[in-house]
């Protein structure tokens, strides 16, 4: 019986990759005068289509005192511009029985929509209106800033351990525009002008910082005509510089212990620098990253919490991002268990990770994952959009939908050590620790 399960396991793998070798995902690239660029990904095997705007700003691009403004953007992108009133984005989408959302990293703002496919010029124009012709006014807003404000406060100062990521930037990436989390501070949004938000908007929201994706059931002539109609109107950015980060050596290690009054339990949270998405460490780090924290068989939570009962909760978030990355293990401590302990196993681990590396089942087992996460997210319309758009800004190059699970396959075992070695075999570290404040 378990020579069968072996042998249906191996062939399902295959099949997989021989499906996505046989079938890769063909898009064509497109371009305007104005610097947009364009993906065409179409795909009519179900009558849907989705639609990604990629601006390349994000967090990075702001200083330091007017931190959160690319966040606030998020939000305000969904006010009014000159041609549609205000709160009906959402409103035209649901009668459309489409879907809308977007999201705001250090590196990126992301704008997506997905419809049935008669409905594709409905997306267009509204994110046409919204590159050039939002209304940047007082309504718009001040009704955003009440609601980022409270977002602040809510994923801040109102939850446990709230201040972490707060924290982790501020010491991991000091004297860098990634020393503040994506929010930004309080204080910035408070004090923030009209005209402050326009300038912002008019330096990045332009066709020239752009990615449109589309992908699903649709006619490439037929986008290509309406895309040059909505977006071929606006003139290319003269002023256009984003941020680039300049990484330097951490002088020091950073340890805090904070009493927080929400914490129930104490939690440990150790982060390391890490490879920028783009660099070829990133490949075994994320692995790596896999086999120690990646459900109840990774190495740390079934020492921390099913062995020796040390912690309820214990993962690693790895965050790569364009110029760097934060490689973060934590745990939570179950009742009881001295912080300290948890700490000595954490380093027990990384350790022993640098020394004798990892196990060939292990690494075998993480790439089977990754590979079937691939196979399935690239049926997927939306997912595939987002891909395009990000493999074509971080790396200039789309087809990496196509090929670079090839580089997570070629990871070896003493790539894993290597890696390991590079980024945590390190002192100079970010290392908080979360203690409830007694009442």
């Amino acid at each position: 019986m378990l020579k069968k399960s072996l042998f249906f396991i191996t062939l399902f793998f295959s099949t997989l990759q021989l499906f996505a070798q046989i079938h890769p995902i063909k898009f064509y690239r497109d371009s305007l005068e104005n610097g947009l660029q364009i993906i065409y990904c179409p795909d009519n095997s179900a009558p849907i289509v989705a639609t990604v705007l990629h601006y390349k700003v994000g967090s990075k691009d702001e200083i330091s005192t007017q931190t959160g403004y690319a966040h606030f953007f998020e939000h305000l992108m969904f006010e009014a511009t000159e041609s549609i009133p205000r709160a009906s984005i959402d409103k035209y989408i649901q009668e459309a029985a489409g879907e809308l959302n977007a999201h705001t990293s250090f590196d990126e703002t992301v704008y997506y929509f997905q419809l049935p496919s008669n409905q594709l010029n409905l997306a267009l124009w509204i994110e046409a209106q919204r590159m050039r012709k939002l209304k940047v006014d007082t309504i718009g807003v001040e009704t955003q800033r009440g609601v980022v404000l409270e977002e602040i406060k809510q994923t801040t100062t109102n939850q446990p351990y709230g201040t972490l990521f707060r924290k982790v930037m501020e010491n991991l990436f000091p004297g860098t525009s990634y020393s503040w989390e994506v929010l930004g501070y309080e204080k910035n949004i408070a004090v923030a002008t009209i005209d402050d938000f326009k300038k912002f908007y008019d330096k990045f929201y332009q066709p020239n910082n752009a990615i449109l994706v589309i992908t699903g059931d649709f006619d490439i002539k037929q986008a290509r005509e309406d895309i040059r109609k909505y977006f071929g109107q606006y003139p290319r950015a003269n002023n256009l510089k984003n941020n680039i980060v300049e990484i330097t050596p951490l002088q020091k290690p950073y340890r805090e212990i904070i009493y927080d009054d929400k914490v129930q339990l104490p939690g440990i949270f150790i982060s390391f620098r890490a490879p920028a998405k783009t660099d070829p460490d990133y490949y075994a780090l994320y692995l790596l990253n896999n086999i120690l924290s990646r459900g109840e068989s990774s190495r740390l939570f079934k020492r921390l919490v099913l062995k020796e009962q040390k912690a309820v909760e214990t993962s690693i978030m790895y965050m790569p991002l364009k110029y760097s990355g934060v490689f973060l293990l934590y745990a939570i401590a179950s009742i009881g268990t001295d912080i300290k302990d948890i700490e000595t196993i954490l380093n027990e681990e990384i350790k022993n990770i640098i020394q004798n590396g990892v196990s060939d089942k292990e690494l075998q087992k993480v790439k089977n994952i990754i590979e079937t996460e691939f196979a399935f997210a690239n049926k997927n319309n939306l997912e595939k959009a987002e891909a395009l758009a990000e493999y074509l800004s971080y790396y200039g190059d789309a087809d990496l939908i196509n090929t670079e699970i090839d580089r997570f396959l070629k990871v070896t075992i003493d790539d894993i050590k290597k890696v390991a070695k590079k980024y945590l075999d390190t002192e100079k570290n970010v290392t908080l620790i979360y203690l409830p404040k007694e009442k």
